[in-house]
C-alpha cells in the first residue's frame, strides 16, 4: 500500500525533480496547438537523470522540443532513433547535459522524456510542442483532451517488442502541479466551452465573440485528464486553408510547397437518410479484464469502467432494429460468447442477452484482445447483413499496433466502432481501430454524455456504407496537386472528412480552385463541392504542413509494418527523411539536444529518478488471473 508523504516523492520515497507543468493551448477552428513547459529542479546533492514516461494524444504531431538551463537555450533536432540514443548516452558518459524525447515503439500515444546530467541545485525548463485535430462530438462540440492519466498497459504473452516501463502513482498522489490556459479563435462565434475540470469564466476578446480565453480554476492537481469541449455557433461549415511553404525548404518538397487542408462535412440527401437500414450483423466485444474494475475517473470513484461499459452495451442492445443479427463476445485472458454464432434479434434473444450482460464482471484476467478479434473475423459473414463490430475497452493493451493492423487487414468485411471507457483509455488504440475499420470512435469518461454518443454510433452503423468515394481537384493551369492523406474509406452524416494536399507549380492569373467529392450512398450518386482561394493564410505558421507530414508518416509506418525485408527498410528510410525534414517525430526518430556550451563536466555517477504518472487504482487491485504487466514500478536500465 502506498502512503502519502510530504513533499515531492516517488512511491520509493525518492525526491521527484519535476516540479510543475505549464500548458498553453491555442485552438484555431478545429486545430489545436499545445505548448507544454516542464520545470525541473534537482534538490539532491548528486547529479540526476530524470526519466518521465507520459501520454500524448495518439494522433499528435510533436514538432518542437527545447531546453532552457540558466541562460543557455538549446533547440533539439530530429534524428534517427538509434543515433539519437547513442548521442544522448555519449553526452552523459562525457559529463555533458543532454535531453531526449522519443515515441514508444509499441504505441504512438506514449512518449519518454529523459533529462540527463542535472547537477545538484540546478534547474531546467523543457518545452515541447505538438499540433492535433479536434474530433467532432455527438452534440457538435469539438473535443480536446490533455491526457494526464497513463494506465498500465497489459502486454500479451508472445506479442512483439519490449514492453514500456512506467512509474505510476495513484492519481490522488501526483507530486507536481499543472497550470493550463487556452485561447480559442474561429471564423464563427464561440458559444461556450465546457470541461470535466473547474474552469474560470470564459473571457471574450472581441465584440463578435470569435476569440476567447479560458483557464483552469486555481488549485488543479494533475490527477486526471483535462477534457475541453468547444462549441461554435453555426458549427462545422466546409473550409479550406492554404498554407505557404517553408522558405528555407526545397521547392517541390512537402515542406517547401504550399499545402491545403480541406474539411468536408457531408450532408446526405434526406430521403436516403430516412430509409436507414434495418439490417446488419452487430457483433459486440466487451473488455472484462481486471482493469475494468477501476474507477471511470477521479471525481466519481464509485463508478467503475465495467459498469459503464455494461450500461453502454445494454442501451445499444435495447435499440437494435428487429430482424438484424447479433452476438456478444467478452474477453480477458480468454474469451467467451453468448451464442455460438450470431442469432436473429427478437424479444426472446434480446432478453436472453440482457440477462447475461447484466451479470458481466471484470473477472477474466488480462487484456488479450487479439484472440477474440481473430475468432470474430474468421466467422463467415451473413449475406445482406453488413457486419458492424462494436468494441468496449479501457484500452490497456501493450500491443496497440498489432491490434490496429489486424483491424486494417479485415477492413473489407466489417466496420469497427470503438468505445474508450474511462480516463486514460489509449487514444492510439481507440481511434486507430475505428480509423482502420472505417467506423467511428467515442470516449466515455462519465455518465453525463454517454447516451448521445452511443446513439450516434448506432445511427452511423445503420447508415448504409458510402461507396465509390472519389476526390477531384480543379486548379489553375500550372498548378498540380498531390494528395497526402490516405483515401477516404468512410463518410458519416455531419462528421468531418479531412484531406491534406500538396500544391506544386505557380500561376500568375487565377487564384481560385475547387475540390469535388463524389460518392454513392445506397445506390444514389451524390457529390459535395467546395470552392476556395489559393492565397495562403497568414497566421497558421507551419501547422498545416506538420499535420500533413504526420499523416504521411503514420501511413508509411503502417505500410512498413505490413512489409518485410528490402521494402521494409526503404519505407523506414522515407519515414526518417520526412520526419527530419518536417521536424515531426515518428516511431523511427527522436528529438535530441546536447548542451555543448557548458565547459565544466558534471561530476559523479548519475542517479536515475523516474517521474511518476497518475493511474486509476489498477495496482492496488487483486486480479483473478496472473497478469504480465506491460508497465511496472521498477526502474528500467536503458539499453
Amino acid at each position: 500500500m502506498m502512503v502519502n508523504c510530504c513533499g515531492l516523492l516517488t512511491d520509493r520515497k525518492e525526491p521527484v525533480p519535476l516540479k510543475s507543468i505549464e500548458v498553453q493551448l491555442e485552438v484555431k477552428d478545429h486545430v489545436a496547438t499545445v505548448v507544454s513547459t516542464l520545470n525541473y529542479e534537482n534538490k539532491e546533492d548528486k547529479p540526476l537523470e530524470a526519466v518521465f514516461v507520459f501520454p500524448l494524444p495518439g494522433d499528435a504531431a510533436v514538432c518542437h522540443f527545447s531546453a532552457q538551463i540558466g541562460q543557455t537555450h538549446i533547440v533539439a533536432e530530429v534524428k534517427e532513433k538509434q543515433q539519437a540514443r547513442e548521442e544522448y548516452d555519449d553526452a552523459l558518459s562525457s559529463g555533458q547535459q543532454a535531453f531526449l524525447l522519443e515515441e514508444s515503439d509499441q504505441s504512438p500515444d506514449i512518449f519518454s522524456l529523459s533529462v540527463g546530467s542535472l547537477p545538484p541545485g540546478e534547474s531546467a525548463s523543457i518545452r515541447l510542442e505538438y499540433v492535433t485535430e479536434l474530433a467532432v462530438q455527438a452534440d457538435d462540440g469539438l473535443r480536446f483532451c490533455l491526457p494526464a492519466v497513463l494506465n498500465p498497459r497489459y502486454q500479451p504473452q508472445g506479442s512483439e517488442g519490449p514492453s514500456v516501463q512506467v512509474t505510476s502513482v495513484p492519481a490522488s498522489l501526483v507530486p507536481y502541479s499543472l497550470s493550463f490556459s487556452a485561447r480559442v479563435s474561429s471564423p464563427r462565434p464561440i458559444s461556450k466551452v465546457e470541461s470535466n475540470c473547474s474552469l474560470e469564466p470564459l473571457q471574450f476578446l472581441n465584440a463578435d465573440q470569435t476569440q476567447a480565453t479560458v483557464k483552469l480554476a486555481a488549485g488543479h492537481k494533475f490527477d486526471r485528464d483535462v477534457e475541453l469541449l468547444i462549441y461554435y455557433k453555426d458549427a462545422h461549415q466546409p473550409t479550406a486553408v492554404v498554407e505557404a511553404g517553408q522558405a528555407s525548404a526545397k521547392p517541390g518538397s512537402l515542406m517547401g510547397d504550399p499545402v491545403v487542408t480541406v474539411s468536408l462535412y457531408p450532408e446526405f440527401p434526406e430521403d436516403v437518410m430516412s430509409s436507414l437500414a434495418s439490417c446488419g450483423e452487430f457483433v459486440f466485444l466487451m473488455d472484462r479484464s481486471g482493469s475494468m474494475g477501476c474507477p471511470m475517473n477521479n471525481s466519481t470513484p464509485q463508478e467503475t469502467r465495467i459498469s459503464s461499459a455494461r450500461d453502454t452495451l445494454l442501451l445499444l442492445l435495447k435499440s437494435l432494429p428487429m430482424g438484424c443479427y447479433f452476438n456478444i463476445y467478452s474477453f480477458g485472458s480468454e474469451f467467451e460468447h453468448i451464442f455460438p454464432t450470431s442469432v436473429e434479434y427478437s424479444e426472446k434473444t434480446m432478453e436472453e442477452a440482457l440477462k447475461k450482460v447484466e451479470k458481466m464482471q471484470d473477472d477474466l484476467g488480462g487484456t488479450e484482445i487479439l484472440l477474440p478479434l481473430k475468432h470474430i473475423y474468421a466467422q463467415p459473414c451473413i449475406p445482406k447483413q453488413p457486419r458492424q463490430l462494436f468494441i468496449f475497452t479501457d484500452g490497456e493493451v501493450g500491443n496497440t499496433k498489432e491490434v490496429t493492423d489486424l483491424v486494417k487487414m479485415n477492413a473489407g468485411t466489417h466496420r469497427c466502432f470503438s468505445f474508450g471507457i474511462g480516463e486514460g483509455a489509449s487514444s492510439a488504440l481507440i481511434n486507430g481501430m475505428a480509423k482502420e475499420g472505417g467506423g467511428h470512435a467515442q470516449f466515455i469518461t462519465g455518465t453525463d454524455r454517454m447516451q448521445p454518443k452511443v446513439m450516434q454510433s448506432l445511427r452511423f452503423a445503420l447508415q448504409p456504407a458510402v461507396e465509390d468515394i472519389s476526390v477531384s481537384w480543379d486548379l489553375p493551369k500550372g498548378v498540380s496537386s498531390t494528395i497526402l492523406s490516405p483515401p477516404i474509406t468512410a463518410m458519416f452524416q455531419g462528421q468531418r472528412s479531412l484531406i491534406y494536399v500538396q500544391l506544386t507549380g505557380q500561376t500568375s492569373e487565377a487564384t481560385d480552385g475547387s475540390v469535388t467529392v463524389k460518392y454513392s450512398l445506397a445506390g444514389h450518386p451524390s457529390q459535395n463541392q467546395l470552392h476556395f482561394n489559393l492565397k495562403p493564410a497568414e497566421d497558421t505558421g507551419l501547422t498545416v504542413h506538420r499535420l500533413a507530414a504526420r499523416t504521411v508518416i503514420r501511413s508509411l509506418e503502417s505500410e512498413q509494418r505490413t512489409h518485410r525485408g528490402q521494402q521494409d527498410e526503404e519505407v523506414k528510410k522515407m519515414v526518417v527523411e520526412l520526419s527530419v525534414q518536417s521536424g515531426v517525430s515518428s516511431s523511427f526518430t527522436a528529438f535530441i539536444a546536447v548542451n555543448k556550451d557548458d565547459g565544466k563536466a558534471v561530476q559523479g555517477p548519475l542517479v536515475r529518478r523516474n517521474i511518476p504518472t497518475p493511474f486509476y487504482g489498477i495496482m492496488s487491485r487483486a486480479y483473478s488471473a496472473p497478469m504480465p504487466m506491460a508497465m511496472d514500478c521498477s526502474p528500467e536500465i536503458r539499453k
